[in-house]
């Protein structure tokens, strides 16, 4: 992987502005969610430095249900307002957590997680998954990140066509 992290660069306003063309240039000839968000999990793992696990949970009967992701096997369900996901989920708004030990009611899939940042996705106004992104240290993620991620799920927001299963 370092090989692969060393063609993207360093300086996180380019590196996403990067990352944002090659995922418009990914949906360009698809618009199904399924492969999108593998290969959206797979682009964002290749290229963002310091993380342990990317990847999506999609609402599915109540609750968050594991989808398409890069890393170790997670956690499968996760209810609304339940740790950071599940609060990104209810509260609707992105949550950067430079410390998970110190969020209420975390939940660890991989206790090598030390900071997370999770965005919510958006159809017609309603929350339908998040992203979710983990690292091993602590303060990985800053407002740098919070913008580019943000933008990263408005691409996906208007490049897929969503299977919602509320």
């Amino acid at each position: 992987m370092q090989e692969i992290n060393a063609m993207y660069p360093d300086d996180k306003q380019e590196l996403y502005q990067l990352l944002h063309s090659q995922l418009k240039s990914l949906l360009e000839n698809e618009s199904y969610m399924l492969p999108n968000l593998s290969n959206c999990s797979a682009l964002l793992n290749m290229a963002l430095k310091d993380i342990n696990w990317v990847g999506f949970y999609l609402m599915n009967g109540g609750e968050l249900l594991l989808g398409p992701f890069q890393g170790k096997p997670a956690c499968i369900h996760i209810p609304i307002g339940k740790g950071v996901c599940g609060t990104a989920a209810k509260e609707g708004i992105t949550q950067l957590v430079p410390d998970v030990h110190e969020f209420p009611g975390h939940i660890a899939c991989d206790s090598a997680s030390r900071s997370e940042i999770v965005v919510p996705i958006r159809l017609e106004g309603q929350i339908i998954g998040v992203l979710d992104i983990d690292s091993p240290y602590i303060g990985r993620f800053d407002q740098d990140d919070r913008e580019g991620l943000e933008e990263v799920v408005r691409i996906l927001e208007k490049g897929c066509v969503w299977i919602v299963n509320n």
